[in-house]
């Protein structure tokens, strides 16, 4: 999941949709929303001239129309097992449920990333998602270009009144995976790692450290934390996300020193640290962004811990939605435990080294954030 880097504190949205609502208007008289029969039946001819994109899974689009979505991947590609994959996916239900007509450009360098945020606007869909840090500048300049397009972002905020911010608290689930992670060690050492110390990143890394600290005071152990120190705010990165011997290395550098379980928190890279961790046995990977248990190869599944889930897909799909139905805003959509949008995975094939009473522990855990009687901070907050 590569991300952006360090920046001040994330704003918080500004105007609603209807501080655009002239803007809007104009567009709609001159691109009707293609809903219902009759639309789709009259959007026909406009399906037969949509124009060509590079893209891989996309169903047709209806050139000029609304009704339609277009995604821009960052440069990790579209199969990342990461935020692009699951962006994806929302996009893809919100074809299949909603009737929204989705492609996809991927980007597999830095230099897709602006023309292919153009290309996407000039396809005449009403709707452009973009993913990463990557894809801010050229998404800015494209919405305020185009104020009567709406834009979403993945993972980063930009300041536009047309542009959706999509966060996640990541550091709500990742303080109950640093409570599982302590709960589980038989050696007394746990880790994680990232793929650059950028605030998506480090947010997963502050949270698990924080979960880690709080078992230690809740069961009087002293589980040690390797390759993140929250005080510090540095530790341990590859500097990709996307090379998975980087991983590996790395992964194995931990495990060497005592970790029996590791969070990796790098995209691609990850999958380093599951080989690590398969090859020398005895280690457990959380992963990160999606189910790994359901992303990664089957052949890691008996290591898979457990993952810290940010439900990007149903955002995604929910946003593209609002498009067409004119409840669109630019307020920051933030997923918590308390709404979904994060949450851990199923412990699968090792639920039965998760014992009751610490998974007990856990569902109170998660009681307690959602509540306010338990408060997981973090800088890198959105």
């Amino acid at each position: 999941m590569p991300v952006r880097p360090a920046a001040p504190a994330r704003p918080t949205g500004t105007s609603p949709a209807a501080a655009r609502a002239g803007d809007r208007e104009s567009s709609r008289r001159r691109h009707p929303r293609l809903l219902g029969v009759a639309g789709g039946l009259a959007g026909l001819a406009l399906l037969a001239g949509c124009a060509s994109a590079p893209a891989e899974g996309g169903g047709s689009t209806a050139a000029g129309s609304e009704n339609c979505a277009r995604m821009v991947t960052n440069s990790g590609g579209l199969d990342d097992r990461s935020f692009n994959q699951s962006s994806w996916a929302g996009l893809q239900k919100a074809e299949k449920d909603d009737g929204i007509q989705a492609r996809v450009l991927v980007s597999t360098t830095e230099n897709d990333l602006a023309p292919n945020v153009a290309q996407a606007v000039d396809s005449g869909c009403g709707f452009v998602l973009t993913v990463g840090y990557e894809l801010a500048p050229a998404t800015e300049e494209q919405a305020k270009a185009h104020p009567d397009i709406d834009f979403a972002i993945v993972d980063e905020t930009v300041e536009a009144p047309n542009v959706k911010p999509i966060l996640f608290d990541t550091a709500q689930a990742s303080y109950l995976a640093g409570y599982l992670a302590a709960g589980v060690s038989t050696t007394g050492k746990v880790a994680t790692f990232g793929g650059g110390n950028q605030p998506p990143v480090t947010l997963f890394m502050d949270g698990f450290a924080d979960g880690v600290d709080a078992y230690n005071a809740a069961h009087g152990t002293s589980v040690q934390l390797l390759g993140w120190s929250k005080e510090a705010q540095d530790g341990s990165f590859t500097g990709d996300f996307e090379d998975v011997n980087k991983g590996k290395q790395l992964a194995q550098a931990l495990i060497d020193q005592g970790a029996d379980v590791i969070m990796p928190v790098a995209g691609q890279v990850g999958e380093g640290a599951a080989s690590a961790a398969l090859a020398t046995g005895g280690v457990d990977v959380i992963w990160v962004d999606n189910d790994g248990y359901d992303t990664l190869p089957a052949e890691y599944r008996p290591i898979m811990l457990t993952s810290v889930i940010k439900d990007t897909e149903k955002a995604v799909q929910q946003i593209a939605v609002s498009s067409t139905d004119d409840s669109f805003s630019n307020d920051p959509y933030v997923g918590t435990l308390d709404n979904g949008g994060v949450d851990l995975a199923p412990f699968h094939d090792l639920a039965s080294s998760v014992s009751p009473e610490l998974s007990a522990e856990l569902d109170a855990l998660r009681g307690q954030i959602v509540s306010g009687a338990v408060t997981v901070t973090s800088p890198s907050q959105p």
